[in-house]
């Protein structure tokens, strides 16, 4: 029986649809992808990552994590009989634009499919502050309201049965600001493994770093934009107060006008893409981490806390991140740059606050992201609905409205899309 047992399990089936390629070494969103699906691989699920995306030189190789992969085509019938005939338990959508895209065929063809959402973090909520910066006005909570990507991001999460957020910040402005029950919301940070003290301490110690380090894909805007700050307004004020001081600015896609920063006479030095980014970050004293606009959490920021190396970052960088733990270092305002970069000189030079703030990032791993206890909660209210997903879908009205005039508006411009195509 208990082969039996086994053998049934290792039939459910999840499908990823992705919009690329899992990165892990280019981005905290492929970290985090791949953190999901080795989740379900413990549970016995199979899992297939499929995507409409171009292969990428530097896309992880998903075989080797016993991943089968799959190209698929957007507007296209030939996903219809592929979905039909692989017949998922879950059907996971990596961002809110592959649901739109793919959405309507899961609950087509797969009506029976639990649709999960993994938002990675809340697009129009970093677009709009993004907007708000480039204006140079005041990010207020209601300018999400007028915000068509909102519109479009909040329907995606109203149409999946569970949508899973990153960010505590986020699940308050989705229930409070958008009204969204929280019977479609699910809290799932980054899922990690436990840090000692002593794993710490085998690390280079802060007499064997040297050097600031500032690491994040040039892909995404809040990383540019952070990288133009410290060029222009905070390294020149920390090489005042450390004249020799080199800064090591590293990330994957490297644009021209990126490496055009490159100055090794201020010691503002762009290195592109880090082989090996944990060696990079735990070689280094203090990361810095300027980010003005964004949301979500920071993959940068928990990884310099499993490396060992305190972190200096603003309130958005650090937001949703500790909760009322001490930070790993200093958070600064956004607006402060002379703050910044006194509390980056102070970081570097004092010993006793280094080690202090080093310890803070142990404790925040430990209390927040560990996986040994995140996963299993999980994995058991996922359970939960799935028993009960007939009652849970006749909850969510709007879900379901949404759901109704999709399948006849989207639906019928994807069709006459593929019509077109084939004529």
């Amino acid at each position: 029986m208990q082969l039996i047992n086994l053998t049934l399990q290792q039939l459910k089936t999840l499908l990823v649809i992705g919009t690329v390629w899992p990165e892990p070494n280019s981005s905290a969103a492929g970290g985090r992808m791949m953190q999901l699906m080795a989740a379900f691989r413990e549970e016995g699920y199979s899992v297939v990552f499929a995507s409409p995306a171009m292969d990428s030189d530097f896309m992880i190789n998903l075989e080797q994590h016993n991943i089968e992969k799959k190209s698929i085509l957007l507007n296209s019938e030939t996903f219809d009989h592929y979905i039909k005939e692989l017949s998922p338990e879950i059907v996971l959508f990596d961002r809110f634009m592959m649901e739109e895209q793919f959405g309507w065929r899961v609950a087509d063809n797969c009506p029976n499919a639990f649709r999960l959402l993994d938002t990675e973090d809340l697009h129009c909520l970093r677009l709009a502050r993004q907007n708000a910066f480039k204006k140079n006005t005041v990010f207020k909570m209601t300018d999400l309201l007028s915000e068509a990507v909102a519109k479009r991001e909040i329907a995606s999460i109203l149409r999946c049965d569970l949508s899973l957020i990153i960010s505590e910040y986020e699940m308050h402005l989705l229930t409070n600001l958008f009204k969204v029950d929280s019977s479609l919301l699910y809290y799932f940070p980054f899922q990690l493994e436990s840090v000692s003290i002593e794993s710490i301490m085998e690390l280079p110690n802060f007499e064997n770093r040297s050097g600031f380090v500032f690491i994040g894909n040039f892909l995404h805007e809040p990383n540019w934009n952070a990288v133009q700050y410290l060029k222009e307004t905070l390294w020149p004020l920390i090489r005042k107060q450390m004249p020799t001081a080199v800064l090591s600015v590293y990330g994957a896609y490297p644009s021209p006008k990126v490496l055009q920063l490159h100055d090794v006479k201020t010691g503002f030095l762009i290195q592109g893409r880090a082989e090996n980014a944990s060696e990079v970050v735990h070689n280094a004293r203090v990361v810095l981490a300027p980010l003005r606009f964004g949301a979500g959490q920071k993959g940068k920021l928990v990884e310099a806390m499993q490396c060992g190396t305190p972190s200096v970052t603003t309130l958005i960088g650090a937001e949703s991140m500790h909760g009322d733990l001490a930070w790993n270092g200093f958070i600064v305002d956004d607006a402060s740059a002379s703050a910044f970069a006194h509390n980056a000189v102070e970081l570097y030079h004092n010993k006793a606050l280094w080690l202090q703030a080093q310890e803070n990032g142990v404790v925040i791993i430990n209390q927040r992201y560990l996986r040994e206890k995140l996963t299993p909660h999980f994995m058991n209210h996922l359970i939960h609905l799935q028993e009960n997903l007939t009652e849970h879908r006749v909850l969510n009205f709007m879900g379901s409205m949404l759901q109704h005039h999709t399948l006849n508006s989207t639906k019928y411009m994807s069709r006459w899309i593929e019509a077109k195509n084939r004529a």
